[in-house]
C-alpha cells in the first residue's frame, strides 16, 4: 500500500471550503440580479431584498479567505520557467500521457495560473463591487463610473464561475486529488506522477 503524505493542514482545508461555500452563496446570489430570467435564485436567500444585502457581505467574506490562502501560497504559485516549459507540453497531459511532461513542484502550470486568475478576478469584484454597495459607498462615484463598475464586476465574476468549474473538473479528473481537500493527505504513488519535485522536496531525508 502507498504512503500516504500531507499536502494540506487541516487549517488550510478549512479555509478552502470556507472559500468554496461562501463562492457558491454569492454566485447564487449574484445570478439572481444578472438575468430576469436568474431571479428565482433569490428565493434560496429569502427574496430580493435579502439577496441584495447579503450579496456584498457574501462576496466580502468570500474575498477574506481568498486573501488569508493567498498570503499563504502566492510564493508556491509563482510562475517560473520550468512552468513556461511544461505549458509548452501540456497536450500531453491532455491526453493522458504524463509521463512526457516536465517534473513540476507542489503546482503545475495551469493550477497557478488559475490561482492569479481567480485572484485578480476576486480583486476586480470586491473593487467594483464596492463602487455601487448601497447605501454605504455608491454616492460617493458618479453614475458612468458606476456602470463601467457593474460591467467588469459581470465580466470579472463570469471569468472566476468558468475558472471555479475548470478547477473542480481538473480535481475530479486527476484521481486521488479530491482525497487533498477531504482528508489532507495524498498517496505517494499521485505524488510521484502528478508532482515528483514536490514529492523529492517533502520525502527529502526520509
Amino acid at each position: 500500500m502507498s504512503r500516504l503524505l500531507q499536502r494540506y493542514k487541516d487549517g488550510d482545508r478549512m479555509n478552502h471550503w470556507f472559500i468554496a461555500l461562501t463562492f457558491v452563496l454569492a454566485a447564487l446570489s449574484g445570478l439572481a440580479f444578472f438575468h430576469p430570467s436568474m431571479f428565482f435564485f433569490s428565493n434560496l436567500f429569502g427574496g430580493g431584498s435579502w439577496t441584495r444585502i447579503l450579496h456584498p457581505v457574501l462576496g466580502l467574506l468570500m474575498v477574506i479567505g481568498f486573501a488569508w490562502l493567498f498570503i499563504r501560497l502566492w510564493k508556491d504559485n509563482l510562475i517560473t520557467a520550468a512552468d513556461r516549459e511544461w505549458a509548452k507540453h501540456m497536450g500531453r497531459m491532455l491526453s493522458g500521457d504524463k509521463a512526457g511532461l516536465p517534473p513540476v513542484g507542489k503546482y503545475n502550470y495551469a493550477q497557478k495560473l488559475t490561482f492569479w486568475v481567480m485572484a485578480l478576478c476576486l480583486l476586480v469584484l470586491l473593487v467594483t463591487g464596492v463602487m455601487f454597495w448601497r447605501p454605504w459607498f455608491a454616492p460617493y462615484f458618479s453614475v458612468e463610473a458606476m456602470r463601467v463598475a457593474v460591467l467588469l464586476h459581470s465580466v470579472a465574476a463570469v471569468v472566476l464561475i468558468l475558472s471555479t468549474i475548470m478547477h473542480v473538473y481538473a480535481a475530479i479528473w486527476v484521481k486521488g486529488t479530491i482525497r487533498a481537500m477531504t482528508r489532507g493527505t495524498v498517496t505517494e504513488s499521485w505524488a510521484k506522477t502528478n508532482h515528483p519535485l514536490w514529492h523529492q522536496e517533502v520525502t527529502k531525508g526520509r
